[in-house]
């Protein structure tokens, strides 16, 4: 049965979700709806310390605790065993969050992963996904004792002002959005086989700047491919790639008219800060429960590839060494998805 809604018996949530960006991302949704549910819970999150910017201004939430995994576990063990939950939600479904579960006890709601399934159509192109759903539905699972479904709205992500301040001096200095388009684009994945070839978004890069300003994103370790590409676009193209932070990052993707970017965490972001976005996905599938969520999106893929998916996550290299999936979304696919994307 749902949780009484009288508020000397509004619930005291605990949420956890460690990692990473885009499947944190995908929890607001649930965080929404669990707000508007009970005005009065208190509602916890906790997540690693270096994501935990992603929720720290999010009004929803009672309180974000970051954890930092070099810390001892213990340490955090402690933490929530000094305090009482009437609720607590496993929305990782990992090993650590196993952990977490036997050390502190109790009853916990959790959601489908659908290994099993996952794993057969990875090996044998199979489905044998009963009822495909996105993964931000499925966290709703974990807590149905709650009586919460969802609302049918994007996921979301509070900028700071401070934030869109630190953009706009950026975009500003580099002259960028101030007189054209400001577009966005994503090149990096933290696995080969999700990232578009490199050759590709160099095409790409003079037909942007032609009508448009470019914003290359990324961490740092995407410096160097960012770099390369700010050159191709000469100087209306500019490499923000390590420049901000999480909270930096989604300023600059709320400021952009739209982001063009890989099955990544990025891509989630834009959808959270309702900037329209064009995602390129090769060795994952819908199925899988990652597509953009209720978002202003167009999804790029080859549906005619009896090799996908191969992977859950991405590999290092492609298992048939064609990449065929990411080769064959060219340059001309990209350009034209990102004109007809809805303003």
């Amino acid at each position: 049965m749902p949780f009484p809604t009288r508020s000397s018996e509004a619930p005291r949530i605990l949420v956890v979700r460690f990692s990473a960006i885009g499947d944190l991302i995908l929890t607001t949704p649930l965080l929404r709806a669990l707000r508007n549910r009970y005005p009065k819970a208190e509602i916890t999150v906790v997540t690693k310390a270096s994501l935990a910017p992603l929720l720290s201004t999010n009004p929803r939430l009672t309180e974000v605790i970051g954890w930092d995994p070099d810390q001892p576990f213990d340490q955090l063990v402690r933490a929530l065993k000094s305090r009482t939950f009437t609720h607590r939600l496993d929305l990782h479904g990992s090993l650590r969050s196993a952990r977490l579960r036997h050390a502190l006890g109790g009853r916990w709601g959790r959601y489908p992963k659908h290994r099993l399934a996952r794993a057969v159509l990875i090996r044998t192109q199979r489905n044998f996904y009963r009822k495909p759903r996105h993964v931000a539905d499925r966290y709703f699972d974990a807590a149905r004792e709650l009586g919460v479904v969802p609302d049918g709205g994007p996921a979301e992500l509070f900028v700071r002002r401070e934030a869109l301040d630190e953009v706009d001096a950026f975009l500003l200095e580099h002259q960028l959005g101030t007189q054209r388009t400001l577009l966005a684009v994503a090149p990096g994945a933290t696995h080969f086989t999700k990232r578009w070839p490199e050759r590709h978004w160099l095409t790409l890069m003079g037909r942007l700047t032609a009508r448009a300003d470019v914003v290359i994103l990324g961490s740092g370790a995407d410096a160097p491919l960012a770099e390369r590409l700010a050159e191709a676009g000469g100087v209306r193209a500019t490499s923000a790639a390590g420049r901000f932070d999480l909270q930096g990052t989604a300023a600059l993707i709320k400021r952009a008219r739209s982001l063009a970017a890989g099955d990544t965490g990025l891509m989630h972001m834009a959808t959270a800060v309702g900037t329209p976005v064009v995602a390129l996905y090769g060795p994952t599938v819908e199925g899988f429960g990652f597509f953009p969520y209720h978002a202003r999106a167009s999804v790029l893929q080859r549906t005619d590839l009896d090799c996908r998916p191969c992977s859950a996550m991405g590999t290092a290299s492609c298992p048939l060494g064609h990449h065929r999936c990411m080769e064959e979304i060219l340059p001309d696919d990209l350009e034209t998805a990102l004109r007809k994307l809805p303003p």
